[in-house]
């Protein structure tokens, strides 16, 4: 072969074999980015065994309150009415009253015998295979921040979320697919900042379906299709992008940057065949609408989220987010406690049991790890003058795990008698973190990546792994 024909070998791959070197040439530098920046060799694998393969992310937007949905205070319901004798955090976001019990009966559910209010009678017959988390803790009781610390570990700089270090750290099992998704996001409270790759490589971003003001029946990878060129002339428009930036990179150097925006745009054409199928619920059974309350106008919405959330999780895709929210205050319930609670946990409590009986009957379960949680919870006292309302709580509050290697019909930590203050196996959010990375194989102190200087990780220089929890 002559050398001053083929000056490369990245020129090698790009003009042989029909566009497969093409191909080739971008898993090399898809590689060859990852081992710069993780240490690692090849392609992304985990640092241990996994237990889990993939995260369904349940995100609750608005902070449902734990004393009034899975963690009874038989104390709060004893003393309703009286002032709060504990120490009140040194800073709240807004002035609250007296003590106020929940409005809603708990009873004990399963072989477990784990307490479930009544707001949630479909997942209350879920909980033997639920993972219960009683003392988790933030440091914002604003929404903002709390919903960042949820998603990226850090509550005021922009920071990769942690789908998109899972899809760093472990890549997607489907080529056509990203290996992150959020379906019907919010726009709100960090925005895309919350589903964003930030330093990380632009394909580890989250793809959005739709958004929480988009109705779910419309929700859609934006631009999927392309009515004004055939795919033959769009492949054509793409190797010549990827030729003038190879060139590019030929010349300059390696350049992580632009190797990402390159392996995202040829990721865009390959989606374009595989996402209308996956976004499509047409073949799915009667049987299984009803089962995550497709059947109902109040359930159906949340149902066709959790539905998306089971065919992407089968089709490979590593970290899927599911939201529940619109425009208006959802979990938020400063106000109208009973009114509001009521209403969201009849919109989600069928779909999210019927996404864990069907991921369970389908054998997925064993390897999807099911997150449940809000940013924050709320306080056991009643907000100003009403008697209907409860303030912003992160102080300590309940996320639930199920699937994915995490203990079955357990329950682990605790608030304080009143519900306030996590007292009880603390779990700070960078424990969960922590623990999440370590259920799907990776070393949270390993998975780090070089940006201005030094290295980062989603639990910054905290975080430890909850062990306790694994089953």
């Amino acid at each position: 072969m002559n050398p001053t024909f083929w000056p490369s070998r990245r020129d090698v791959l790009r003009h042989t074999a029909l566009g497969f070197g093409a191909l080739a040439l971008n898993d090399l530098l898809a590689a060859q980015a990852l081992a710069r920046t993780s240490g690692l060799s090849g392609a992304p694998k985990p640092h241990s065994a996994p237990k889990a393969k993939r995260v369904i992310f349940l995100f609750m937007k608005g902070g449902p309150s734990h004393i009034d949905t899975f963690e009874p205070k038989p104390v709060l319901d004893r003393d309703d009415g009286k002032p709060y004798p504990g120490t009140r955090p040194r800073v709240v976001f807004a002035k609250t009253g007296n003590l106020l019990k929940s409005p809603w009966k708990f009873n004990k559910h399963g072989e477990c015998g784990s307490p479930v209010s009544e707001l949630f009678p479909h997942v209350a017959g879920c909980v033997d295979d639920i993972c219960f988390v009683h003392s988790l803790h933030g440091t914002n009781p604003a929404h903002g921040g709390a919903v960042l610390k949820l998603h990226t570990g850090s509550d005021n700089f922009v920071r990769p979320s942690m789908g998109a270090w899972t899809a760093y750290g472990l890549g997607t099992e489907n080529q056509n697919l990203p290996a992150f998704v959020t379906v019907c996001p919010t726009l709100a409270h960090g925005g895309v900042n919350n589903w964003g790759s930030a330093f990380l490589p632009a394909s580890c971003q989250g793809v959005p379906i739709g958004n929480a003001s988009t109705p779910v029946e419309q929700a859609k990878v934006k631009y999927i299709e392309n009515s004004n060129l055939t795919r033959d002339a769009q492949k054509k428009q793409l190797d010549l992008l990827g030729d003038l930036n190879r060139a590019h990179l030929d010349r300059s150097g390696p350049d992580a940057a632009l190797e990402g925006r390159i392996e995202s745009f040829e990721l865009a054409f390959r989606m374009q065949q595989a996402m209308p199928e996956a976004e499509s619920i047409a073949k799915e059974t009667d049987a299984t609408r009803k089962l995550y309350g497709l059947d109902d106008p109040v359930t159906a919405p949340f149902g066709r989220q959790c539905l998306l959330a089971r065919r992407f999780a089968e089709r490979g895709v590593r970290f899927v987010q599911v939201t529940h929210s619109d425009d208006k205050v959802q979990w938020d319930q400063h106000g109208d406690l009973r009114k509001g609670h009521a209403k969201n946990a009849r919109e989600v409590d069928k779909p999210i049991a019927g996404l864990l009986k069907d991921l369970k009957a389908r054998g997925l379960l064993k390897d999807t790890l099911v997150l449940w949680g809000g940013e924050f919870g709320r306080t056991p006292t009643v907000e100003g003058g009403g008697n209907d309302g409860r303030d912003h709580n992160p102080e300590g509050f309940t996320v639930w795990m199920a699937g994915g290697g995490v203990k079955p019909g357990f329950r682990y930590g605790a608030t304080d008698d009143y519900g306030w203050h996590a007292v009880e196996n603390k779990v700070h959010v960078h424990d969960l973190h922590a623990t999440i990375l370590a259920l799907l194989g990776l070393d949270h102190e390993k998975l780090t990546f070089r940006h201005a200087g030094r290295d980062f990780r989603l639990t910054d220089v905290s975080g430890t792994v909850m062990k306790d929890l694994f089953a």
